[in-house]
């Protein structure tokens, strides 16, 4: 049951991660604070990919370009779904496109049983399902398309897209690392150092391209960009190996307890109240949760 421990240290790190972001994109625009993840990160991918080997005894696999090819294919998605996320952000119903954004684990679900060969058993749709109504819940998705125009927002779409191409990235890293043949917990970390080593090559060219000295500000601000590498890469480690060792719906449910602790900052960090829905939706995830793990 290792892929749990992973799993909740993962959902633990990502909620740290997010309120880093939150604070760092006052600075930054978004593509830089994404950089910043990725690059600051990459020490701590390579550490760990060096200390585990070493502890392991074992000999990094070849990188095959079946490997390579699931391994560009999750970087990218990423990337593009990152991207489809912060252009919701835009809009006037963003609170839509990233409510739906976290349909996630629904999408990996059925994109997983279309396209991977990965079934569920009914329980464990029906705990995806729950905390999938329980994530509407918490997004008061209900108020929010009662709104004027919120249907035909394109925060709509895009949150959709942000979903879907997450789901694609979760299930890409997962063969990927399955298709290198060696022990999964030492896979995932392969996998995880190339894509991050892909990602921070993208995202810097891009930088490079479309903004002025983005390296200067990057640098001053490099403190909280690189507690938020450090804990990008940490729950990158979780999720990673989770995803390897199990099937990535069922991870991604497991993980939505992210919503505890990312209320929790909220509240106590923020100064933010949690409101009675939010409540309403955290049961409902709680039930989701349990009925995975029993």
């Amino acid at each position: 049951m290792s892929w749990i421990a992973f799993t909740l240290m993962a959902a633990v790190m990502q909620a740290v991660r997010t309120a880093g972001q939150r604070q760092l994109s006052q600075h930054l625009s978004a593509m830089s604070t994404t950089f910043a993840r990725y690059l600051f990160g990459l020490p701590v991918a390579l550490v760990y990919l060096t200390g585990l080997a070493w502890s392991q005894e074992a000999v990094t696999p070849s990188l095959t370009g079946g490997f390579l090819g699931w391994a560009m294919l999750a970087s990218l998605a990423q990337i593009g779904a990152t991207w489809c996320l912060i252009t919701a952000f835009r809009f006037n119903n963003f609170a839509v496109g990233t409510t739906l954004a976290k349909t996630e684990a629904l999408q990996t679900a059925f994109i997983g049983w279309l396209l991977f060969g990965l079934p569920l058993s009914i329980q464990g749709w029906l705990a995806l399902v729950i905390g999938f109504l329980g994530i509407l819940v918490i997004g008061n998705l209900r108020t929010l398309l009662s709104q004027r125009g919120a249907w035909r927002s394109p925060a709509l779409a895009f949150g959709l897209a942000s979903g879907a191409l997450f789901a694609v990235a979760s299930l890409s890293l997962r063969t990927a690392a399955h298709t290198l043949g060696v022990d999964l917990v030492l896979a995932a970390a392969v996998t995880l150092l190339t894509m991050i080593v892909i990602q921070t090559v993208v995202c810097g060219v891009w930088l490079a391209w479309t903004e002025t000295k983005p390296w200067r500000a990057l640098w001053r601000h490099r403190r909280l960009a690189g507690f938020i590498g450090v804990t990008s890469a940490l729950g990158s480690i979780g999720w990673f190996t989770a995803m390897s060792l199990h099937n990535p719906a069922l991870v991604k449910t497991l993980g939505q307890v992210e919503f505890f602790i990312t209320l929790a900052i909220t509240h106590w960090v923020f100064h933010e109240r949690i409101h009675k829905h939010e409540g309403w939706g955290m049961a409902l995830v709680l039930v989701s949760v349990v009925l995975l793990l029993t």
